[in-house]
């Protein structure tokens, strides 16, 4: 990504003295967008994360986004990772190229209410250059997603054809397609997105699941924590009840259909590594288990006598863990598969080294340098979890010379804004 020639060196120039606007008045200008836009087009919650709208999450991020987009305005190179996340999360959703026209008249509406007399006619114009300077390129990458979908560019019909209890907070749900259509396999590490009908908002919603067994041309998995959440109204309240998430909990069951996605995301299993003998480490907390137990599943498939792989999971407690079972027995098949886990609240009668290995955090340097593999220049690593529990990851493999580009983080839940 360079810059667009369709920019003159002013407008770039605008555009990046107006990042102090965006620092100070970028949450407003992004919660006045979302306001006017989704009264002036209800249609479009269906789109959109109301859950994220009610804590203000979406508009934190979209104001993250336009920050680092002005920022990096002379060099979009810095944002490619960003911008395909993005893409890949759209395409998800069947994100078209006129919904882009939309978005931009409410952005550019909301920088003026805010801004007032401020927003210039000559940085109204440049804003306007630049945000179709970013909405074509990320309507050609889409485009590109949808054309490598093999035909599959709607929601399709899917029926629940099991229902799986995993710990105390997740549940499996094995989907299969109505038209009995083998699917598409997909890259471990990928996630589909799931809509329905949520009765508490009156419309439907859509969120994003991690596939998390190996491709099967049959059936997809997904494991779904019951998000509980904050009431909004609560003093701090980070999150809102998970609207999806309790309804397929408590009113989903085996023969219940539900609308899928075609695979997307850009955090999985890189083909070299399923392919190669290469050793990986799968590091993960809580639900972020989910892709790496399919990329394990996976590796498992393809060379399970001698790839070595070493899976690290942190969980509250042994109860909350999910396929814990399935997880903890594959050393006793496959010899050169480890496993580590932490658990940072054992459950009364819990024992350390019988339920779990260590108590607390996922923590590295309690792993000897041979459990991580670190002799062998070729090992990849893989981090999945909350935003900081990953950036924590990546700082202690850092720290023992691990290079950054053998070590890949699930974005998803920060924005892909680089930090």
């Amino acid at each position: 990504m360079g810059s667009n020639p369709g920019m003159t060196p002013d407008q770039i120039a605008l555009i990046k003295a107006t990042v102090p606007v965006l620092v100070e008045h970028g949450n407003t200008i992004t919660t006045v967008f979302y306001r006017n836009m989704l009264a002036a087009h209800p249609e479009l919650n269906t789109v959109f994360n109301t859950a994220n709208q009610v804590n203000g999450h979406q508009p934190r991020a979209l104001a993250g986004a336009l920050y680092a987009y002005a920022s990096h305005i002379d060099d979009l190179g810095a944002l490619g990772s960003a911008v395909e996340l993005i893409c890949n999360k759209h395409a998800s959703l069947y994100i078209k190229p006129d919904d882009y026209k939309i978005v931009g008249k409410y952005l550019l509406e909301a920088m003026a209410e805010v801004l007032g007399a401020a927003l210039t006619p000559e940085i109204h114009d440049a804003w306007a250059t630049a945000y179709w300077q970013l909405a074509d390129i990320m309507i050609g990458r889409e485009k590109q997603i949808y054309e490598q979908a093999e035909g599959w560019t709607d929601w399709r019909d899917f029926k629940i054809v099991n229902k799986v209890k995993e710990s105390e907070e997740i549940t499996s749900f094995y989907l299969s397609p109505v038209d009995e259509k083998p699917l598409p396999a997909f890259q471990p590490g990928q996630y589909i997105s799931i809509q329905t009908y949520v009765p508490a908002l009156k419309y439907p919603q859509a969120r994003q699941y991690s596939l998390s067994d190996q491709p099967k041309p049959d059936y997809y998995r997904i494991s779904v924590k019951r998000e509980l959440g904050l009431s909004p109204a609560a003093p701090g309240a980070a999150a809102h009840p998970g609207y999806i998430s309790n309804v397929l909990h408590d009113t989903f069951n085996i023969g219940d259909k539900l609308k899928v996605s075609h695979p997307c995301g850009d955090f999985f299993l890189a083909p070299a590594d399923s392919e190669s003998g290469n050793p990986i480490v799968l590091i993960s907390a809580g639900v972020g288990l989910t892709p790496l137990t399919s990329m394990l599943n996976t590796l498992i498939s393809k060379s399970p006598a001698t790839r070595k792989v070493h899976f690290i999971h942190g969980a509250r407690s042994s109860g909350a863990r999910a396929f814990k079972k399935h997880i903890s027995e594959l050393p006793k098949q496959f010899p050169s598969i480890q496993t580590t886990f932490f658990t940072s609240h054992p459950s009364e009668g819990e024992t350390e080294g019988v339920d779990f290995d260590h108590v607390g955090r996922v923590d590295l340097t309690k792993l000897k340098d041979r459990d991580l593999f670190l002799d062998d220049p070729k090992t990849d690593y893989y981090i999945c979890g909350p935003g900081k529990f990953m950036t924590d990851m990546e700082s202690a493999l850092k720290a023992k010379g691990v290079d950054a580009d053998r070590v890949k983080m699930e974005l998803f839940g920060t924005g892909g804004i680089p930090h």
